[in-house]
């Protein structure tokens, strides 16, 4: 049966929906009678492509929103069986690469029966070495749940890891993405030559798939969705963080910055020309990007049109502000109310 907490939740949805999708009264009261009948609730197909959207409009952390009502929903609730998840997962990255010009996209599995181990469906794998960590640090515990899964990568920097797939809690399985499926982007600069000589490159898409979609008092467990990348979340911290791939002190080497001191504010000049490298190269790819200064524009537009339509827009100042020159946009100059909408999308603890 229903709890009293999902019940209000899915109450407070199916007047929304009914709002928002100008539904009438006699809608709603038949909507309500249906679920009654049936002893739980089952969002329709239209209802969760609604839900999954307003989760996107409602997302604190996301300075992308201005398109929310764009993406694109793929309803693979049936799909119970790992190989069925991993072929609709495929269909997933195929639609939002579309030969770089990315679309926006959620793929909706059964709430509790499908779980997806990785953090993104394209991530590099991450190994731990004498030497330190090569490719990503971040995935170095997930790479080595895949190696203990069987999978034999080549060892390189940038080795996409395989998706891992787990029905009704049972073994997890892995599938290595076809390499034709990964669109990627070789880093160089428009004016610094010795930048390409670090050979950098970086998936085109983040498809985020380890959150859960939360609608209605639902909670969708494998969910994986995507926008685009702004440049800084791959220049100002995939590339640059201390923990991650830690690329400025060789930046700031190969375009000659003086790194004796801090006075030079070398890391500030490294961190700038990576960032350009990053825009530039996806650019010149033809692979869709936004800069920092052009996202903050349109998260302004968001505010804007929301405020026309009588909506509160909150956010998470801490994630809307720029990692790079944050004091140049509107955003770090205006408070914002971190408040918890739903539909939402959440954290969750990991499966492995």
């Amino acid at each position: 049966m229903i709890t009293i907490t999902k019940q209000q939740e899915m109450l407070e949805f199916l007047h929304l929906y009914k709002t928002e999708k100008q539904q009438s009264d006699a809608w709603l009261t038949k909507r309500i009678a249906q679920i009654e009948l049936m002893g739980e609730y089952i969002p329709t197909t239209e209802e969760l492509t609604f839900g999954a959207r307003v989760a996107w409009r409602n997302s604190n952390k996301c300075i992308g929103r201005l398109f929310w009502s764009s993406l694109q929903v793929f309803d693979e609730r049936e799909a119970l069986d790992a190989h069925s998840v991993f072929e609709a997962l495929l269909r997933h990255i195929r639609f939002a690469t579309n030969e770089g010009r990315l679309r926006p996209a959620i793929t909706i599995f059964h709430p509790t029966r499908v779980r997806i181990f990785n953090h993104q469906l394209l991530r590099y794998a991450g190994y731990e070495t004498a030497d330190g960590v090569i490719g990503d640090p971040h995935s170095v515990e997930f790479t080595e749940v895949c190696l203990n899964l069987g999978w034999q990568p080549a060892g390189t920097a940038f080795d996409i890891l395989p998706l891992v797939i787990q029905i009704d809690n049972g073994a997890p399985v892995f599938y290595e993405i076809p390499a034709e499926d990964v669109l990627e982007v070789d880093i160089a600069h428009p004016e610094h030559e010795e930048i390409a000589d670090l050979q950098l490159k970086w998936y085109a898409v983040p498809i985020i798939s380890d959150m859960r979609f939360n609608c209605a008092g639902i909670d969708f467990q494998a969910a994986p969705f995507n926008g685009w990348y702004m440049g800084t979340e791959i220049g100002a911290r995939n590339f640059a963080d201390e923990k991650r791939y830690n690329l400025l002190p060789r930046v700031a080497d190969v375009l000659k910055i003086n790194r004796d001191s801090n006075l030079s504010l070398w890391k500030d000049r490294a961190l700038v020309e990576l960032n350009v490298a990053v825009l530039h190269s996806f650019k010149e790819a033809g692979v869709s990007i936004v800069d920092h200064h052009t996202a903050a524009h349109q998260f302004k537009l968001f505010q804007e049109l929301e405020g026309k339509e009588d909506r509160n827009v909150t956010g998470n100042w801490t994630w809307l502000v720029p990692p790079m020159s944050p004091a140049t946009t509107h955003i770090f100059h205006q408070p914002i109310p971190n408040l918890i909408l739903k539909p939402n999308y959440f954290y969750q603890s990991r499966p492995y």
